[in-house]
C-alpha cells in the first residue's frame, strides 16, 4: 500500500523541461546574444550557455559559425516585405524595398557586418529578395543584365549604409570620440587655404545625424533617375 505524504510536506519540484534543440532555437538564441552582446560574442560556445547545452549538441543543427551567420540573415531578411510588381510604380517600389532592407539589417546590434562578410548569401529568404529586386526593374523596362548589374550596386549600398546606421543606432560607433574627432576635422579644415578648397570648406553643413535620412533619400532617386532613363532607352 503506497502511503501518501502528510499535508505539511511539499511536493518536490520538477524542473520544467527545455524545448527540444533545433536550428531555429538556434537563431534565435544567437541574434539574442548578437543584441546584447555584440557580434564578436556571438560563438558556438556563447549559443550553447544562452541555450543551457554543450557546444557539441549544437553541430548537430548547425556546421558552424558560417552556416549560422547565413542562418541569422535569412532570418532577418524573413521580415521583409516583397512587393507584387507595379509596373507603374516600379521605382518607388524598389526604394520602398531598400528601405526596408537597410531597417531589418540595422534592426540587429552589428548585424550589416555579418551580411558584409557573407560573400554570396544564398538561403531561401536572400534569393527571394534578390528574385523580388529584380522583378521590379525588369518590370521598369530594364533588360535582365541591367537588372542584374543595378541589383548589386544596389544592395551594396544598402549594406553599407545599414552598417554605418548600426553603428550610431547601437553604440558600436563611439560618440565622444566622433565629436571629438569631428571638431579637430573642422579645426583642421579651416586651417586650409580657402582657394584651394572652395568646395570642401563648405560641404559640413550637410554631414549629420539630422541629414541622414536626406542623403539615403538623395542618393536612392538619384540611383533611380539613372535607371529610369537607362530604360526608356531600351
Amino acid at each position: 500500500m503506497t502511503v501518501p505524504p502528510p499535508p505539511w510536506r511539499s511536493a518536490p519540484r520538477r524542473r520544467a523541461a527545455k524545448p527540444a534543440l533545433s536550428q531555429a532555437s538556434i537563431v534565435r538564441a544567437a541574434l539574442i546574444v548578437l543584441d546584447d552582446e555584440g557580434f564578436d560574442a556571438v560563438t558556438m560556445r556563447r549559443i550553447a550557455q544562452e541555450l543551457e547545452t554543450g557546444p557539441a549538441s549544437l553541430y548537430a543543427h548547425v556546421s558552424g559559425k558560417e552556416e549560422l551567420a547565413e542562418l541569422m540573415l535569412d532570418t532577418v531578411l524573413a521580415d521583409v516585405l516583397l512587393p507584387e510588381p507595379d509596373p507603374a510604380r516600379w521605382d518607388e517600389q524598389v526604394k520602398e524595398l531598400l528601405r526596408d532592407q537597410i531597417h531589418a539589417l540595422a534592426a540587429h546590434r552589428g548585424f550589416a557586418r555579418i551580411a558584409w562578410e557573407i560573400a554570396v548569401p544564398v538561403t531561401p529568404n536572400t534569393l527571394k529578395l534578390g528574385e523580388a529586386m529584380l522583378a521590379l526593374l525588369r518590370a521598369g523596362g530594364l533588360t535582365l543584365k541591367q537588372a542584374a548589374y543595378a541589383s548589386d550596386a544596389l544592395s551594396l549600398y544598402a549594406k553599407a549604409y545599414a552598417y554605418e546606421a548600426s553603428g550610431w543606432t547601437w553604440g558600436e560607433i563611439d560618440q565622444a570620440k566622433a565629436g571629438e574627432r569631428g571638431e579637430q576635422m573642422v579645426a583642421y579644415m579651416r586651417s586650409l587655404p580657402a582657394e584651394a578648397f572652395p568646395n570642401m570648406l563648405h560641404i559640413g553643413e550637410f554631414f549629420s545625424a539630422e541629414t541622414a535620412k536626406e542623403r539615403l533619400e538623395f542618393a536612392l532617386e538619384t540611383f533611380l533617375a539613372g535607371l529610369r532613363a537607362l530604360a526608356k532607352k531600351n
